[in-house]
């Protein structure tokens, strides 16, 4: 088999089982696992899959810019926000992460909430001038500019001294072995910090996020509260989610 032949046949299994597995792969086509990490390679090297010990997964089409990412299923975003916004309580504290879905929630906020917003986000905290009774205390940092949010230890050592009840946090990818996943280390780092401080832990999961990952875990499945998304309830991912134990919100 051609070179040019093996990647159609990767992108199309890739599309067709939601991963790729390097030896199944290997024994099907009576090549070596080598090419087929090696195609591989050359795959994810033109964003076309996240590599993975062992194989392969889709890559999130969450991983463009912020400003790219601001024109990504801004439906499907403000269906996640509305749901998420519903559960912050009058009077709680709620932990925002940055990010263009964690900015449709603040601005599905009530404007009339009272409530508190702790945020690393600059965006976040403007779109919430307009909301007059939320209190609004912004952790700083490095500013990590594709995600408009505050980074680094400066940022960690913030997040170490506020709790709230509920956090919302964003990821690019969410998938049943990768788990939560994101496309920087710090960032990564920063969303657990954020984590750790709130009494409840909900993911904001769009559908073009679920079957997805990047390369840096966020949390493990048992330390989320839920996973709030607009797939539909009958999406292969979103059922072998649901069978770990995971509560999912759906946004329809």
């Amino acid at each position: 088999m051609l070179a040019a032949e093996r990647r159609d046949h990767l992108l199309g299994l890739l599309a067709r089982e939601g991963k790729i597995v390097a030896k199944d792969v290997a024994a099907a086509l009576g090549i070596s696992e080598d090419s087929v990490r090696r195609d591989l390679r050359d795959l994810a090297a033109e964003g076309l899959v996240q590599r993975v010990y062992g194989g392969a997964l889709p890559v999130s089409p969450a991983v463009v810019d912020y400003a790219a990412r601001q024109t990504v299923a801004p439906d499907s975003k403000r269906r996640v926000a509305a749901v998420a916004a519903g559960l912050v309580r009058p009077g709680s504290a709620l932990i925002l992460d940055g990010g263009t879905t964690a900015l449709a929630v603040a601005q599905a906020l009530p404007p009339d909430l009272e409530c508190t917003v702790i945020t690393h986000s600059p965006t976040i905290a403007v779109a919430l001038l307009d909301h007059p009774t939320a209190e609004v205390f912004l952790l700083g940092g490095r500013v990590f500019k594709h995600s408009a949010v505050a980074y680094g230890a400066a940022a960690v050592e913030a997040a170490q001294n506020v709790s709230a009840e509920v956090c919302l946090i964003g990821v690019t990818g969410v998938h049943p072995e990768a788990g939560l996943t994101t496309g920087d280390a710090e960032e990564a780092a920063m969303k657990r910090a954020l984590a750790a401080r709130a009494a409840d832990t909900y993911v904001l999961a769009s559908a073009e996020k679920i079957g997805t990952a990047s390369r840096y875990r966020v949390l493990p499945w048992a330390e989320v509260s839920g996973v709030i998304t607009d797939a539909a309830p009958d999406d292969a991912v979103v059922e072998q989610v649901t069978r770990q134990g995971v509560e999912v919100l759906f946004a329809g």
